[in-house]
């Protein structure tokens, strides 16, 4: 198993991956496992890596098995829900902390193949993450749609995150999560 940050070589497997878990394309059957909301398209993951290197992936077998995706605000401002949560963020704060747009960031989506959920590989991809974020960013800022509560319980007990607030976006209900980036380290590559 290889962890690194993505690069355009890894598109095409983000795309395949991303695609049997996003839930416009998930089977049915597979939903109640856990699913990506946001939807990419091929130009949209090359820009993220350009600009922000800000997809790590795992590899196994030549084949993209899990990722992460991590990016400033400024990065995600242009998507409707990430400019609804950057006008939040002057009411919050963590740990006695202001979040801005300059000491936090938007983490994920995740996603995580089915044959490698339970595995570790989710605690693994997420330390590499925020090895690499944590060099610009004091806090990470995420959401979970409250109709997914695989990923809920992935993001406040497997990670640690903590529900800062919950918020309506589009019809949805969420959680947003935050987390002091500080507090994790890589312990394996």
């Amino acid at each position: 198993m290889i962890l690194k940050i993505a690069d355009n070589n890894d598109v095409e497997g983000i795309l395949n991956l991303h695609s049997k878990y996003q839930v416009d394309t998930i089977k049915e059957e597979d939903k109640k496992d856990g699913f990506v909301t946001t939807s990419f398209t091929k130009e949209q993951l090359e820009d993220i890596i350009k600009k922000e290197k800000g997809i790590f992936v795992a590899i196994d077998n030549d084949e993209v098995v899990g990722y992460v995706m991590s990016a400033s605000w400024q990065y995600w401002s242009k998507w409707p829900m990430f400019a609804f949560m950057i006008e939040d963020l002057p009411k919050l704060q963590y740990q006695g902390k202001q979040i801005t747009i300059d000491n936090s960031y938007q983490y994920g989506p995740v996603c995580i193949d089915k044959r490698y959920r339970g595995s570790g590989l989710l605690e693994k991809l997420f330390d590499f993450a925020i090895e690499e974020m944590s060099k610009k960013y004091e806090i990470l800022v995420t959401f979970v749609n409250k109709i997914n509560p695989r990923s809920y319980e992935a993001h406040k007990r497997k990670m640690g995150l903590e529900v800062i607030q919950e918020f309506q976006f589009n019809n949805n209900n969420y959680y947003e999560f935050v987390f002091d980036t500080s507090k994790r380290v890589l312990k394996e590559k």
